[in-house]
């Protein structure tokens, strides 16, 4: 009984971390958005403004691939 007790609290612990991952796409499709968005306003500005767009989509996917690390631990390790 204690066995099953852990392996159904392993799997809850690792479904809950991967709320990370849907954080995470929630994230990504507000910076597009607002990418998109800003150089409908001001298409000048594109050049600039994707280098930020880039580090900002890789620093919110750096959280879902944390997030997923977390999940696999908990299942695995």
């Amino acid at each position: 009984m204690a066995i099953d007790t852990a392996l159904l609290a392993k799997d809850i612990g690792a479904g809950l971390a991967t709320i990370g991952v849907a954080g995470a796409g929630v994230g990504i499709g507000n910076l597009f958005g607002s990418f998109v968005s800003a150089v409908g306003r001001n298409p000048a500005a594109r050049d600039k403004m994707f280098r930020d767009v880039l580090l900002g989509f890789a620093l919110t996917e750096a959280v879902a691939l944390y997030a997923l690390v977390i999940a696999f631990l908990i299942l695995f390790g």
